[in-house]
């Protein structure tokens, strides 16, 4: 919604706005899966300058892919391979302005140029991962990398529903 460039107050106001909707579309539903589907449809609909956005989930030691919205992407992806099982292995967000220079980017979609990955956990231990591609290099704003994060902070008690 908003360039790396520009990321004054309105922009925080905006992320804030996006975080009441998601625990409003969130809060009132028992299932997990159900939450992460509508989260990322919530964000698929907020971000600009995006082709991809979704989630996978850690699952026997490989994240197996959950509900997104983009092209059809990779299904299952080794610990420490790419950009998401990066993200898991180190346990931190991954921002990536050019995802071509990344050692070992798996290409699921070429249009993608930059990433964000931001690990999801549950009693400090990683469950899931949000991954986000944009088709322009340098996309993503540490400031937005921020304001995610306390997003999916505050919705992950819905998440773990079951």
């Amino acid at each position: 919604m908003f360039s790396k460039l520009d990321y004054p107050t309105e922009q925080e106001a905006a992320y804030r706005l996006l975080e009441q909707q998601a625990v409003a579309l969130l809060e009132d539903e028992p299932d997990a899966l159900a939450n992460y589907a509508n989260l990322c449809a919530l964000l698929g609909q907020f971000l600009d300058d995006i082709n991809w956005v979704g989630f996978y989930f850690l699952k026997e030691n490989e994240l197996v892919l959950g509900p997104f919205q983009g092209l059809p992407a990779c299904t299952r992806i080794a610990i420490g391979k790419g950009v998401c099982g990066t993200a898991v292995a180190e346990n931190k967000t991954m921002r990536i302005d050019d995802v071509h220079a990344f050692p070992g980017h798996i290409a699921c979609d070429a249009a993608s140029n930059a990433e964000l990955v931001i690990p999801i956990r549950h009693e400090q231990n990683v469950i899931a991962v949000l991954d986000i591609d944009s088709p322009s290099k340098g996309r993503f704003h540490e400031k937005e990398a921020e304001a995610l994060e306390r997003l999916l902070k505050r919705v992950e008690p819905f998440l773990i529903k079951h």
